[in-house]
């Protein structure tokens, strides 16, 4: 039985960092540190943990030049505790725009049905995230190898290899798992090598490249108004009017009143800062609709409660500052820093010893692949109409040197390259939440294309990524059902692939 203390870290492993906001990047990290200092200690001190292996393989730097012989070390995490020898199939966890580690392997829904399946758990890091990096990976020129395809070329290599290393032949069925991005290359992977994996689950997997993803907001702003899970619309009217009064605030002349009511550590007197702050305040909501109910941030009720309580606040805007001061009692930091040369700064820092290092890795892949710009210019949008997808996409240049203009027709051949929301892969399962913004550019509804069946599960009531999780006792009945029919699509490619062997034995 996993803890309930190490269920919430393995929230924080699947989860991925495809937010832009830098106060999301903040949050995160502080919350995985310290439930990862937790949870190692509950592990160490109540329960035995399972033997784990970490390996390396040397990956060729450019798969697609052949000519060039450099290559960069990958992680990979090995877990062998549930394996039925030598035929039992392989789970294989896609490791995202983030390091892996040994829980990865150890628990999650994934995990829960290797035991049952008899299956070889394996975990892939993405390279140029974790320690998946040589020295100078981080420096611009060398970034023109941080693609999804020379991922996805890794993870051909790495079946290979693993193969070879375990001695597995056609009878050991792969079956891949990934959230958020890396449920994209779940989905990808199978669709690019299906000679290599029978089946792919793609949780939350914004499979569709979007550069002004305004969609984001609005389906946070409906999130607000969805009364089953504590929103309503009291909640997204206090919302608007508590950032259209910052806004205001902000344009009468008032920034050092407004600095001084945020705790900022700067003055907002130049619109990139005054942008900053604006984007920092929506990333309070933005977050805690995406990861709601997972015990991460706040849930949708208890900030509707927040923003909708008029007997200690008697403004949006005041109740805006409270809600900004809730979290920032969770930070170590005296202050919030809205300085966007900073952020610019801290984006172009090469060195592997910066704590975010991940955040520039992962932003020049919204440059060249993905845009994925949470924008506010949409009328519909609950937060400040200064988040421009201009002032978003502006890091390209600065940071990389990446035209702005470039940007539409990278994002295209993204889309032309996977084929977008409307993929014809067999055997993908998307598994989607209604309260996750990211539905917005993932598949959330069956249908048949070229005669192939496109697979889904759609949750309507619960936040994204949450079905990776195993069950705990105060999930919703929609979540445990929906994990029930994902282990049912798992099984019927499990007997499909061993019916397959049968009948090409018998031929």
């Amino acid at each position: 039985m996993v803890s309930s203390l190490t269920r919430s870290l393995i929230l924080l492993l699947l989860i991925n960092f495809v937010d832009a906001g830098r106060t999301l990047w903040k949050i995160k990290e502080r919350v995985h540190q310290l439930q990862l200092q937790k949870a190692k200690q509950l592990l160490l001190t109540h329960q035995p943990v399972q033997p784990v292996k970490e390996g390396r393989i040397h990956q060729q730097l450019d798969h697609f030049n052949r000519q060039d012989p450099r290559t960069f070390p990958q992680r990979f995490f090995v877990n062998e505790v549930f394996w039925r020898r030598p035929d039992g199939p392989v789970f294989l966890f896609i490791g995202g725009e983030g390091p892996i580690l040994e829980f990865d392997v150890l628990a999650g829904h994934h995990v829960d049905m290797a035991a049952e399946h008899g299956a070889l758990l394996l975990a892939l890091e993405h390279r140029f995230y974790g320690n998946s990096i040589n020295q100078d990976g981080l420096k611009t020129e060398n970034l023109v190898h941080l693609s999804s395809q020379q991922a996805l070329a890794d993870l051909a290599v790495f079946h290979k290899f693993i193969c070879q290393s375990f001695n597995l032949s056609h009878r050991n069925t792969w079956i891949s798992f990934g959230g958020s991005y890396s449920g994209a290359l779940s989905a990808w992977f199978r669709g690019k090598f299906p000679h290599l994996v029978f089946g792919a689950v793609a949780s939350s997997a914004p499979v569709k490249a979007l550069l002004d993803f305004s969609a984001y907001s609005n389906a946070v702003g409906l999130s607000l108004l969805n009364e089953a899970v504590g929103g309503s619309e009291k909640c997204l009217a206090a919302v608007r009017g508590a950032f259209a009064a910052v806004e205001a605030e902000l344009t009468a002349g008032n920034a050092k009143q407004v600095a001084k009511d945020f705790r900022c550590c700067q003055v907002p007197e130049d619109l990139s800062d005054k942008v900053e702050l604006m984007q920092n305040l929506a990333d309070i909501v933005m977050g805690t609709v995406q990861y709601n109910e997972e015990g991460v941030l706040m849930t949708i009720n208890e900030i509707c409660r927040v923003m909708t309580n008029h007997s200690e606040e008697n403004e949006p805007y005041d109740r805006l500052v409270k809600l900004a001061q809730i979290y920032r009692s969770t930070s170590e930091e005296s202050c919030v820093d809205i300085s966007h040369e900073k952020t610019v700064k801290d984006l172009m820092n090469t060195s592997l010893h910066l704590g975010r290092r991940a955040e520039r890795a992962w932003t020049y892949q919204t440059c060249t692949e993905f845009g994925f710009y949470q924008t506010c210019e949409d009328a519909s949008c609950p937060f400040s109409g200064m988040v421009t997808l201009q002032t978003l996409t502006e890091v390209c240049p600065k940071v990389f040197g990446i035209s702005q203009h470039s940007l539409p027709g990278r994002i295209a051949f993204t889309n032309a390259y996977y084929g977008g929301d409307n993929p014809a892969t067999p055997r993908v399962l998307y598994v989607n939440g209604g309260v996750d913004p990211w539905r917005e550019l993932s598949v959330v509804q069956d249908r048949t294309e070229g005669g192939e069946e496109v697979q889904t599960i759609f949750i309507k009531d619960t936040a994204h990524c949450a079905d990776m999780m195993s069950n705990r006792v105060t999930d919703r009945r929609s979540l445990r059902e929906a994990r029930e029919e994902i282990q049912k699509r798992v099984s019927g490619w499990l007997k499909t692939a061993a019916q397959d062997q049968m009948e090409e034995k018998n031929t």
